[in-house]
């Protein structure tokens, strides 16, 4: 799987982590910086790495920035995109179950690098159930119309 990957500084050292994870399972790997924990505006990662999975460059996306707040808020601004901010193991399964999110998002000051590799783990891993479908439907219909 073409995966992007994306941080802001507070979360640097996750996204190495995260990287080197996926990469030994096999996945391709666009990292989209930042490359340190120098002081950065997450918006400036987080808006080419969800471009890259509406574009279809990448198939899913993981971002991280100090609370996942930001990221997932930069994301869903980019039309096509559903991101989602996990905050445990279990809605990391349950959003892959249900909402079927191309993009994830966490928070590095509140999860340790174990913590979120078990996340990303549990995202892939969980399959789509096909009952939620409908409910997606009516999400992306309200995208771009002035109404829904």
């Amino acid at each position: 799987m073409r995966i992007a990957v994306a941080c802001d500084h507070a979360a640097y050292r996750h996204k190495l982590a995260v990287i080197a994870h996926l990469s030994a399972l096999g996945h391709t790997v666009e990292d989209f910086g930042t490359a340190s924990d120098a002081s950065v505006d997450y918006p400036d990662y987080g808006i080419p790495a969800a471009r890259s999975i509406a574009s279809g460059r990448n198939e899913k996306g993981i971002l991280i920035c100090g609370t996942g707040i930001g990221m997932a808020i930069t994301a869903n601004k980019i039309t096509g995109i559903r991101c989602a901010l996990v905050y445990s193991v279990e809605t990391a399964g349950i959003t892959a179950a249900h909402n079927n999110p191309q993009m994830i998002a966490m928070g590095a000051r509140f999860f340790d690098v174990p913590t979120v590799i078990a996340m990303v783990d549990a995202w892939l891993t969980t399959p789509f159930e096909a009952r939620h479908q409908r409910r997606l439907d009516k999400i992306t219909a309200c995208e771009g119309a002035s109404s829904c």
